[in-house]
């Protein structure tokens, strides 16, 4: 049976069981499908009510920005936007190695919910391709829930005036 990770110099014909005994990656592989069952419902909850809640306090916050903004902080908010992006890809290069290199998927809490996702994709990289939006993005927002919060909390509970001292 050959698979997406079967190409040019590809084993010599084995049967279907040496086949799958043999296989060292993909979505056949045994551990890929043991990790794949590690994904509960009450982990889909998790991360549908955090896409939720991220992105209504991501309007939230936008909205309340752009009350604020005015053209001068135009050069603040580009040089913002680029060192925000730099910061963003080498914190979750980090997260991404750490998660490799640490912790199991049997740790409380983390190790389903943050280990395993990382964990599955070295034994089946294409994954993600079948993954869906709150799958793929769910522990994305979960880990911007806190910084997101405190924003919005900052807008309800000072005055105009501090907002001011942000820029």
């Amino acid at each position: 049976m050959a698979g997406p990770e079967d190409g040019p110099g590809q084993q010599p014909e084995l049967d279907e069981d040496e086949a799958a005994y043999c296989r060292r990656w993909g979505a056949q592989h045994a551990g890929a499908r043991e990790l794949a069952a590690l994904y509960s419902p009450g982990k889909r909850f998790q991360e549908w009510c955090c896409v939720v809640l991220c992105f209504s306090l991501i309007a939230h916050n936008l909205t309340h920005l752009l009350l604020l903004a005015r053209w001068e902080h135009t050069p603040l908010v580009m040089l913002g936007v680029v060192a925000g992006a730099l910061i963003a890809d080498f914190l979750s290069g980090l997260v991404h190695w750490g998660a490799d290199t640490w912790g199991s998927v049997e740790l409380p809490i983390v190790g389903k919910a943050f280990i395993r996702p990382f964990r599955e994709h070295h034994i089946d990289p294409t994954a993600i391709t079948r993954h869906d939006f709150i799958e793929t993005n769910g522990d994305n927002c979960l880990v911007t829930l806190l910084p997101l919060l405190n924003m919005a909390y900052k807008f309800h509970t000072q005055s105009p005036g501090e907002h001011a001292s942000w820029w």
